[in-house]
């Protein structure tokens, strides 16, 4: 046990710190503290020994220089039954300090307050993490508290162990010092980061996360799975309304509201399993839902609904007439919130920013696999057969090629000038889905919309392909080029009379 005799107050989060003092009080604590807690404290009648006072020597540099003295360290770190410590403390005038009430300077929110780099820097504290630290290596002897929330549990230890606190406590006490170290001085590094790093990918990435909150399950429910986020990074998401998130439901959302913001028209997007199953642009919102959901309406039951405008109540008047998970949007009116209520299931998504990445990860057993995101539509827009694309055939194929970034490889897209008309995904070989998109067009569409143009995430690696599409009246394509068999594909187009474009740029999607 750690019997509690002196204690060191030294706080930036003054939360619940004038009552833990007056607790201490009543079992005869002595108290060092410095600067605004020690004001505070004298200003609630709790009697206190300046830090300056204890140590002998000033509080210089405008408060830089503070706790850092041997008086201090010397009676943190002493092991008390070392005979040779013990000597030297008493050489030494040191006394024992068995209790250290410390958390840091606010480096975070002044970080996220904008303030200038002079304000940043003064805010990077120093005596904070050494001294708690020390006390954390010593936690046989020395119980530290960087968390309001153990306030209470430390005052239930003394009061059940006349005045003592157990080792059992003192460690995980000393496991949260290192945790929030550990965070205060990754921010620190990531600041510094930001200021000096050249390379997209260096050498080194360092991770961080904290938890926003646990899941309802995984992917599937007998996997257990919880939410996290980088501490250096906060995207902003708004919940309404609805059901507790899902994993899945997070991946589907963030799938639809990054391939909504691809386009400046209005524009409306269904997901389903990370895959877009209808898109759609118009004039306004309620057009290009309706244009979304042309594309497969047995596809988008229980899907995941993005829209790039703010959402009205004529909208939310006509979305609610069917079942989906999530909707998601940078903002709603209130009359739209208001009907959104009678479907009480129903997640009611605010997302105010687009999505911007800065890495793509994949797991795999001992780490991840990092990339940059893909960001670049296509570098080149190469006409290669002897028809060339209308001016409406242009605008479709581009539309097209948006979505298929999106897709799982093999991805096809058949659309027009301002909707997907047949998607298929993830099929081992591209011929397949070009069929499935194909079947999806001719399911839903008694009049196709013209012109009917096809994109393709990777080269067709042979003819096939091609012969379906104009089968299904596919008037021009879009796709990377640079298989070997280019030259048989194009002589098939020009066979067939369709138009095609190489972008030089692939964007598969595993």
């Amino acid at each position: 046990m750690i019997k509690i005799e002196r204690a060191i107050l030294s706080v930036s989060d003054k939360k619940n710190i004038v009552e833990l003092a007056k607790f201490l009080k009543k079992y005869n604590v002595e108290i060092i503290s410095t600067g605004g807690t020690a004001k505070l404290l004298k200003e609630n009648g709790i009697d206190v020994i300046e830090v300056s006072q204890f140590t002998g020597f000033p509080e210089i540099l405008d408060g830089r220089v503070k706790t850092l003295h041997p008086k201090i360290y010397g009676g943190i770190l002493s092991i008390r039954d070392k005979e040779e410590h013990l000597r030297q403390m008493k050489e030494n005038n040191i006394l024992p300090i068995q209790l250290i009430v410390c958390n840091l300077y606010p480096f975070e929110e002044t970080l996220k307050s904008g303030k200038g780099d002079e304000e940043i820097i003064e805010n990077i504290d120093i005596g904070g993490p050494t001294m708690i630290r020390a006390g954390a290596k010593n936690y046989k002897y020395v119980c530290v508290l960087t968390n309001p929330s153990f306030y209470n549990e430390f005052m239930d230890q003394m009061e059940k162990n006349n005045g003592c606190v157990s080792i059992e406590f003192s460690l995980k006490c000393a496991k949260e010092v290192f945790r929030l170290t550990s965070r205060y001085d990754f921010l620190i590094y990531s600041y510094f980061s930001k200021k000096t790093e050249r390379e997209i990918l260096p050498d080194e990435i360092d991770l961080k996360l904290i938890k926003v909150s646990n899941l309802r399950y995984g992917e599937n429910p007998h996997q257990i799975a919880k939410w996290y986020r980088f501490i250096d990074k906060e995207y902003k998401r708004e919940v309404f309304q609805g059901k507790e998130l899902s994993f899945n439901n997070i991946i589907d959302m963030e799938s639809a509201y990054n391939l909504v913001n691809q386009f400046e028209q209005p524009c409306c997007v269904i997901i389903k399993h990370t895959n877009p199953c209808g898109v759609g642009t118009g004039k306004n919102l309620i057009e290009a839902y309706e244009r979304a959901l042309q594309t497969d309406p047995l596809s988008a039951f229980g899907g995941i609904v993005g829209f790039n405008r703010k959402v009205d109540s004529e909208l939310a008047k006509i979305f609610i007439k069917r079942f989906y998970e999530i909707i998601i949007s940078p903002d709603y009116d209130e009359k739209a919130l208001e009907i959104f209520k009678s479907k009480p299931d129903l997640r009611v998504i605010k997302c105010p920013e687009k999505i911007k990445y800065e890495y793509d990860f994949r797991a795999i057993v001992d780490g991840f696999l990092i990339q940059t995101p893909d960001e670049i539509d296509y570098e080149k827009f190469e006409v290669v057969t002897e028809k060339k694309p209308t001016e409406e055939e242009i605008e479709a194929l581009k539309f097209a090629w948006k979505v298929c970034k999106f897709i799982k490889s093999n991805g096809i897209v058949i659309a027009t000038k301002n909707q997907t008309l047949g998607i298929g995904t993830g099929q081992m070989s591209r011929y397949d889905s070009t069929r499935i998109a194909i079947m999806k067009m001719r399911d839903n569409f008694k009049e196709i919309p013209k012109p009917v143009v096809l994109a393709s995430d990777a080269f067709f690696p042979f003819p096939d392909s091609i012969i379906e599409a104009g089968k299904a009246g596919v008037t021009s394509i879009i796709q990377p080029g640079g298989s070997k068999q280019d030259e048989e594909v194009i002589k098939k187009c020009n066979e067939l009379g369709i138009s095609m474009v190489f972008t030089g740029t692939r964007h598969f999607k595993h």
